[in-house]
């Protein structure tokens, strides 16, 4: 190590940075499902410094913080098992699901008494839930898992919120025989019900239904009606909402993006076409990436390939009218207060918040930070979005990050490692808004692409589909393209190539270590290694999931086995992590578990560390850390750097 002008130089991964692993947990947040009722803002939010719980929030029109839930309750709901869409407000009561025993719950939001359950000590889950207060009851998404052997039952139901279900046998059923619903939306009237459905073999990002009914005196839902899309058809209809005035609008890709619609009375009517999305894969209930303002114009996020916006629509005119801000992604999204939005964004150097933006002056309220700590933005590395070609005359996206610190440079000739970003999904996106999870390695002088490989939403339907059929290689072609790519730019050392991901990601990492050769390491993060298996044992959501991305199955047997690293463990020629929960029910412990012996037996390094209370996606802080400091001090062996600062080793076989 030596010094130049008063800057440290050092090798690539070795720099001392300014985030310690226990900033990534400390204090760090993640917001979802914002409501707003009466003037107040509610929000959910989830605290890896409490195990994971998610807290429901308050913040009053009088500009107080407090938490609707208690210490002892976590409003979160297992629908899906992904969740979402556990909290509703209405007429100064709250109305959440609880995470350990499932129930529904009611609470003042002045806390003034305590949760009082409102459904059954039964097998059955609730979300997405809108208050009915003129009928007394929660219209809700009910999963009903009492069918022993059998998949959940999936239904539109009805839970009365003077608690009197609390003891019942059955849920009432207002609509079901779709195995998939989602999204009850009640007019501003209460009069007319609208919803979402969808059957197997589709995720609701594929073929979707919207449906509409008059609802009675009594609360029945009358002449149900399909008044778009169709299961068997190719268009995802998403995120119905009402406008003031009773105008029913919606999300749907019929034109090859997701834009925003209306219904006419007769069919859907594009608000405005333009090639972005106005819209977001539904893997959680209550996604919102529009909302209508008390004019009846349309505050919207939107983005391509040339990033994420927010505007305002005119619906009379069409037109657009962006917004200036200092955020680059805008996550969960609604309209209050008139001309006010309230999101939680990111920006490339302004971490998650809980904001208001007035739609008129872009003026930003942060109404709750993450509480990240705030790092000199002189050692952030900022995004740089790039396109680049791939396989079959494709273009690829991704975000590219530089390593940077200002007070170390590496020796001359040097080029950084790079650690290539999966994000989980397959249909889902990474983005460009600031996160101390990049940070904490280009701090540290690893370079970091962020791949939006195809498949991923945010460039449209084509590109979304692009996987349909070849998971398991345009992912990984495309991840493997954005790292040739970089070395070709003389940016990284072709030597020192890692890939790591989560779930989807992970198996894409797998699959990139297994049956191509441009990487040298990896890090698996509960990911996928035998797709057969996945398809055996998985949840209700995704048990069809793979039908599009590789082939029905079990008539397509041939092909998952082709396609899963577990059957070509003999192709692996470099070291992996493993980094799993015990209590995965997504994707189990014996996937892991199976790759780890067979690299044992092959004599590969091979590490793996097991997490107890984990499920699919690490939410304890403690675990995070571990895990983090794991895979660094994993890639410092391996590429042959000492990590900075104290590390607990790893125990890596083989090596």
């Amino acid at each position: 190590m030596g010094e130049q002008s008063g800057i440290r130089v050092a090798p690539y991964g070795s720099w001392e940075s300014p985030i310690a692993t226990e900033m990534l947990t400390a204090g760090a947040l993640r917001f979802d499902e914002i409501d707003v009722s009466d003037g107040d803002i509610y929000w959910v939010e989830s605290r890896p410094d409490e195990q994971g719980r998610y807290a429901a929030m308050r913040y009053s029109a009088a500009g107080e913080l407090s938490e609707v839930t208690t210490s002892e309750f976590s409003a979160r709901t297992l629908v899906h098992e992904y969740g979402g869409g556990s909290l509703a407000v209405s007429n100064g009561i709250a109305y959440f699901s609880n995470f350990t025993d499932q129930r529904l719950y009611r609470r003042a939001v002045d806390g003034s008494d305590q949760p009082t359950p409102l459904s059954p000590e039964l097998p059955i889950r609730f979300a997405d839930a809108v208050v009915d207060d003129e009928h007394g009851r929660l219209i809700c998404v009910v999963e009903d898992h009492r069918r022993d052997g059998l998949e959940a039952e999936n239904y539109i139901g009805a839970v009365p919120i003077d608690g009197s279900a609390a003891d019942a046998d059955e849920i009432e059923r207002l609509h079901e025989g779709f195995d998939f619903c989602s999204s009850p939306r009640l007019s501003p009237d209460g009069r007319r019900l609208a919803w979402i459905c969808w059957n197997h073999p589709n995720m609701p990002w594929d073929a979707t239904e919207l449906w509409l009914a008059e609802v009675s005196a009594r609360g029945g839902l009358l002449s149900p009606r399909r008044i778009a899309g169709d299961t068997e058809g190719t268009v995802s209809i998403t995120e119905p909402q009402w406008g003031p005035d009773g105008t029913l609008y919606c999300v749907s890709d019929a034109s090859g993006w997701w834009n925003i619609h209306r219904f006419d009375g007769d069919q859907l009517v594009p608000v405005l076409t333009m090639e972005a999305e106005f819209g977001q894969p539904m893997w959680e209930f209550s996604i919102s990436s529009y909302g209508v303002l008390d004019d009846g114009r349309i505050a919207a996020q939107y983005g391509n390939a040339d990033g994420r916006r927010i505007g305002v629509i005119d619906v009379e005119s069409g037109s657009l009218t962006d917004i200036s801000t200092p955020f680059n992604t805008f996550g969960f999204f609604t309209a209050v207060c008139g001309n006010r939005v309230v999101c939680a964004p990111a920006g490339a150097v302004v971490g998650p918040s809980i904001v208001a933006i007035d739609v008129e002056s872009g003026e930003v309220e942060t109404l709750r930070a993450s509480n990240a700590p705030e790092i000199d933005p002189s050692y952030l590395s900022e995004a740089e979005p790039i396109s680049y070609p791939t396989t079959g005359g494709r273009t690829s996206h991704a975000y590219y990050y530089a390593p940077r610190n200002p007070e170390f440079q590496a020796p001359e000739g040097e080029l950084p490692p790079l650690v290539t970003f999966i994000h989980g999904g397959p249909t889902s996106a990474t983005n460009p808004g600031f996160g101390l999870a990049v940070q904490y390695w280009t701090t540290r002088g690893f370079a970091v692409v962020d791949v939006n490989y195809g498949g991923s939403t945010g460039y449209g339907t084509e590109y979304r589909r692009s996987l349909n059929g070849n998971w398991g290689i345009v992912d990984r072609e495309d991840c493997e393209a954005a790292a040739l790519y970089l070395v070709e730019r003389g940016a990284v050392d072709s030597a020192r190539l890692a890939i790591r991901g989560g779930s989807a990601g992970g198996y894409t990492t797998l699959c990139a270590l297994t049956f191509g050769d441009v990487f040298t390491a990896g890090a698996s993060y509960y990911g996928v290694s035998d797709a057969s298996a996945l398809a055996e044992d998985t949840h209700k959501f995704e048990s069809r999931y793979l039908d599009s991305l590789i082939g029905p199955y079990p008539e397509r047997a041939e092909l998952y086995e082709q396609r899963s690293p577990i059957h070509a463990v003999d192709r692996l020629s470099c070291p992996i992590i493993f980094l799993q929960g015990l209590e995965d029910k997504i994707v189990p412990p014996n996937q892991a578990e199976r790759m780890v012996d067979a690299l044992r037996r092959k004599g590969l390094p091979v590490a793996y560390i097991a997490f107890e209370g984990e499920q699919h996606g690490f939410r304890q802080a403690a675990n995070i850390q571990r895990a983090t400091e794991a895979e660094l001090d994993f890639y410092g062996r391996i590429f042959g750097f000492t990590p900075a600062g104290e590390i607990t080793p790893v125990q890596i076989e083989n090596l």
